[in-house]
């Protein structure tokens, strides 16, 4: 199962991005049809057991919760952990470790195989043979960094002090023994949403942990806004009128693509003339969709869960934590704006990146010779290949510009709204939801479309 599938990421080419049918249109259709109102209702179902299970904590006697939250809540990386699983992390849930494992996990699976030929052979010649076993190792390596994450977790945690005087030999155990079958638990509900439901099931359950946590983000704007008069209250309808507009800016830069026009040569067989006409190659603005980002965040952080593995006065921690301030993205700091640049770098080499490698142009050149397809103006072969290079280039600059304004405004919008977690609305988490909705949404059409062709 491919991670990036769900967050917008498409085959060579791009993909087609737009949409059939109206938003109503494909609900009444879909409810209408009994196998898919069969999978919405799968998903939903799958949506509530997901819910439920974040408010169920792992049993360590004595912790406070309110300690967790403010330790949480003061914490840059436990933020992004935080809204991504639906805050479960502050709940100290057994889901706490999310999804998290599984995707560093099938991130490094996914580099590795593109990375070694004999991987990377036997999973384009295995089928499903090696399918299976790529899922394998990325399920074995899923749990060796949850106990590693959760190790590193539980360091952290350690901050608050009634976490540090639970935390026996035993209870470390059991906790990441906890957080481990999570992880793995919610693992297996993405499998069975992928077999049972509609699209990628991990990353439907990413836009379902990401929608848990809003109504808690819009609370704490209300309490800041009315209860401790901490902001000003006009703040909660400018974070819904922002919350709006991003959605739109969003929504419009991931269904654009540029589309190149192509001809179709007609060919006799026979007394029979087929093939002609012509069509066009859709390149997505935002191809590899959140992917740069989460591998950027990734690298942010590394610094900031170094430096809680050591005591917290060490010469090693103070370091680890200043190098943290110099390359984590920070309107209201010096040294932040130097890790603005640094961010914004990061997320257009990881675009390249991983454009080069899910996108092969001379692949994508060579299939169109052989299937006597040409670009007019352009020659087949070599020049076609160029043409196609030139034009993934342009795409992917306009694309990285957009990846980063977009995650940059979760950092930009706690700066006028005077509410620290309010910019996990937007960013990444804004980002992610679009782009799972929308492929979702694709998915039905799909399966609306193929099921009218069949008749």
């Amino acid at each position: 199962m491919s991670l990036g599938a769900g967050f917008g990421q498409v085959g060579p080419g791009g993909g087609d991005k737009s949409l059939k049918f109206t938003l109503a249109d494909t609900f009444r259709l879909a409810w209408a049809d009994p196998d898919l109102k069969a999978r919405i209702l799968y998903i939903l179902g799958m949506f509530a057991v997901y819910a439920l299970c974040v408010h169920v904590p792992v049993p360590i006697p004595g912790v406070s919760t309110a300690e967790i939250e403010e330790l949480v809540k003061s914490n840059q990386l436990f933020n992004l952990l935080n809204v991504f699983g639906g805050r479960a992390l502050q709940r100290i849930s057994i889901l706490a470790l999310g999804l998290n494992p599984y995707i560093t996990a099938s991130i490094i699976m996914q580099i590795m195989t593109a990375a070694t030929p004999a991987w990377k052979k036997e999973l384009q010649e295995g089928g499903e043979y090696a399918r299976k076993a790529q899922n394998k190792r990325t399920r074995l390596l899923s749990i060796g960094l949850c106990i590693a994450q959760g190790w590193g977790l539980l360091s952290v945690l350690k901050a608050a002090p009634t976490i540090a005087t639970a935390m026996t030999p035993m209870v470390q155990f059991t906790t990441i023994l906890f957080w481990t079958t999570g992880s793995m638990f919610l693992m297996w509900i993405g499998e069975r949403l992928s077999e049972k439901g509609i699209g990628n099931g991990m990353s439907l359950l990413i836009f379902a942990g990401i929608v848990i946590a809003f109504p808690g983000t819009i609370q704490l704007v209300y309490e800041a806004s009315f209860v401790n008069k901490t902001s000003n209250p006009i703040n909660l309808f400018l974070v819904l009128g922002l919350f709006v507009l991003a959605t739109y800016f969003v929504t419009y830069f991931t269904i654009a693509q540029r589309r190149i026009p192509i001809q179709h040569v007609r060919r006799q067989f026979g007394t029979k003339a087929m093939g002609g006409g012509s069509s066009y190659l859709p390149f997505s603005v935002v191809m590899v969709g959140v992917i740069p980002i989460i591998f950027a965040f990734s690298l942010l952080t590394l610094p900031q869960m170094f430096a809680n593995m050591f005591p917290k006065d060490s010469s090693a921690h103070n370091a680890l934590l200043k190098v943290s301030e110099f390359i984590y993205p920070n309107f209201q700091k010096p040294e932040g704006y130097i890790g603005i640049v640094f961010f914004m770098l990061l997320i257009f080499f990881f675009t390249y990146f991983y454009t080069a490698i899910q996108f092969n142009v001379e692949d994508i050149a060579n299939n169109l010779k052989r299937a006597g397809s040409f670009i007019p103006g352009v020659r087949p072969g070599k020049q076609t290949k160029d043409f196609l290079d030139a034009v993934i280039s342009r795409i992917t600059i306009l694309g990285a510009f957009f990846l980063s304004v977009v995650s940059l405004s979760q950092f930009l919008v706690p700066v006028f709204i005077n509410v620290a977690s309010v910019g996990w609305l937007f960013g990444t988490s804004l980002l992610i939801m679009v782009s799972v909705a929308l492929e979702t949404m694709r998915q039905i059409e799909a399966n609306l479309l193929m099921k009218q062709y069949g008749q």
